[in-house]
């Protein structure tokens, strides 16, 4: 499951009504990279592909590849503005270490079986 704050919700909403198409998806991504060695990346996206899952949070379609869902099971989406400006807030139960930017983590790695 995907969490959203009400201040996430209210941002995307607001994202989302500059968009061109009018049922446009937020799609949330974990990809190799950043400080931490993973990073998210939030987009927005036309279609759903095959493998991913859609979750309905306060009225918005949340997309999550099959590659992500194990990353970002139980994370909550917050929104925040202070001196440096506005940005998404990321509280992932998973990560056992974050970036100081937020946006990169890394989680324990899986024991072999």
């Amino acid at each position: 499951m995907i969490y959203l704050s009400p201040s996430a919700a209210n941002e995307i909403k607001r994202l989302r009504s500059k968009q061109s198409h009018p049922n446009i998806l937020f799609r949330l991504q974990v990809q190799a990279g950043g400080c931490s060695g993973l990073l998210y990346d939030t987009t927005f996206d036309e279609a759903v592909m095959e493998g991913d899952r859609v979750y309905n949070c306060s009225g918005i379609s949340v997309v999550v590849d099959a590659q992500s869902l194990s990353y970002v099971s139980n994370l909550t989406l917050d929104y925040s503005e202070d001196l440096m400006g506005g940005g998404f807030r990321f509280h992932n139960p998973q990560a056992i270490a974050s970036c100081g930017c937020g946006n990169s983590f890394s989680v324990k790695a899986a024991t072999p079986t």
